[in-house]
């Protein structure tokens, strides 16, 4: 068999294309261990007083299985992860079963070996007494007395602030604080610069969560951002290192030349985060690693990246990925699903995903990719021409997306006639081999 580096385990070479579920075996029996040889740094978050793992563990999309969590794969990745050193694990109220599995797995005898952040979803909250359901039903949900670290979640504009505190969060926070159930406070961030600023100098938070990465270092916070937030004392938790997997996945060509090219051979995924971790002010990085392979290799990389340690060449090449990556991204979706559900079925995401691939890698199978996975040939259709424009992904979108406008650039690019006919083609010629299974959507 070719080994095809798509379907190769970057960590132990284990040839993916033998196991249907693309689970590295080799990765996962290394999971069966307790303890790899790599040994995870620690950074201290001066305001809280805590020494916290540089890797921290997102919990978002945890592994599934029948589209369901996959509660005991997911286990197993969370256990060796805190047996590995990983000791903040971050979750929310709306990561659709995300509070009660990691409950029910910290709850054998884990929970006090971690910092556990999660969040208070902003639309849900309408009165105070809402303050008060949403949180007890975290406690209940995490089998927990206490939050270590918790957040108003994605705080956009400065006026959904100034609305839960004319409802009383101020008054909410200031006595889970004296009950020592809330036990530091802070807030995620998708907003600009000044909203953000704004929000720092009107309450004495005790850290913040922020997108960083080194395509968004003047977007939202940014750097300036970044640096304002150490400035002012917060600890600083940094999301989306990766861009969404953006800047962990295969590059163009001639982006992954400048990597081969350059002197030291790293995976992008680790010039990422090294790029990350090279900031001082940055106490804790989430990664959502839900493949075993991730965490194995996230757990190596954090055992050695320290700050102020990328040397200016370094950074010059990074600077050169980003130009390229920039030149071809077309739409700025991280994918985190804040817009999802459509009311009409459009899968927002993964339309702007194949959309951004087929500028990104070129040729005809992104488009092909997108007409099989969108199209309605088994699964229902959720192409971006079943838009309807009624605006509600936009009032969700943390990144402050024009979609509707996007969508019709994706349906004009990718849904053209050619393409629907080349992959009808494609889909009869599977059913003639017996791999297609039903034809009946192939009028769509």
């Amino acid at each position: 068999m070719d080994q095809n580096p798509d379907h190769v385990c970057h960590v132990c070479s284990e040839i993916l294309d033998q196991n249907p579920d693309h689970i590295c075996h080799v990765c996962s029996e290394i999971l069966d261990q307790t303890r790899v040889s790599d040994q995870i740094l620690y950074r201290h978050m001066e305001k809280t007083g805590d020494d916290l793992s540089i890797l921290g563990y997102g919990c978002m999309r945890f592994p599934q299985k029948n589209n369901k969590i996959d509660v005991e794969r997911t286990k197993k990745q969370i256990l060796f992860a805190i047996e590995n050193g990983i000791n903040y694990l971050d979750t929310a109220y709306i990561y659709s079963g995300s509070e009660t599995v990691l409950g029910k797995i910290l709850a054998g005898g884990y929970r006090d070996r971690v910092k556990l952040a999660t969040k208070m979803p902003i639309p849900t909250i309408l009165s105070r007494a809402d303050m008060e359901i949403v949180f007890q039903t975290q406690l209940e949900r995490l089998q927990t007395n206490r939050i270590d670290y918790y957040l108003i979640h994605n705080i956009i504009h400065f006026e959904e602030w100034e609305r839960l505190k004319q409802i009383g969060i101020l008054e909410f926070i200031r006595k889970k604080k004296e009950n020592k159930q809330i036990i530091n406070i802070g807030f995620s961030f998708h907003g600009n610069l000044q909203t953000f600023k704004q929000i720092i100098d009107d309450y004495e938070w005790d850290f913040c969560q922020i997108q960083y990465n080194y395509l968004d270092e003047n977007f939202q916070a940014g750097t300036a951002g970044l640096e304002y937030a150490a400035s002012k004392g917060l600890g600083i938790v940094v999301m989306e290192p990766l861009r969404g997997g953006t800047l962990a996945e295969g590059f163009a060509p001639e982006i992954q030349r400048i990597l081969d090219d350059f002197e030291i051979k790293r995976s992008p995924a680790e010039w990422g985060l090294r790029f990350v971790w090279n900031r001082p002010e940055v106490s804790v990085v989430l990664s959502g690693m839900n493949e075993e392979a991730h965490i194995l290799e996230n757990i190596r990389i954090a055992s050695n990246a320290r700050p102020n340690t990328l040397t200016a060449e370094e950074l010059k090449m990074i600077s050169s990925v980003k130009d390229k990556i920039r030149e071809k991204i077309k739409v700025e979706c991280t994918g985190c699903s804040y817009c999802m559900p459509c009311p009409f079925g459009v899968d927002i995401p993964q339309c702007f995903a194949y959309y951004n691939n087929a500028y990104m890698y070129g040729g005809i199978t992104p488009k092909i990719a997108y007409l099989m996975g969108t199209g309605g040939y088994e699964m229902p259709p959720s192409k971006a021409s079943l838009c309807q424009e009624c605006g509600i992904c936009e009032t969700k979108c943390p990144q402050n997306i024009p979609i509707r406008k996007e969508l019709k650039s994706v349906a004009k690019e990718m849904e053209k006639w050619h393409w629907r006919g080349i992959v009808r083609l494609l889909r009869w010629k599977m059913y003639r081999k017996g791999g297609g299974q039903n034809l009946r959507n192939m009028n769509r």
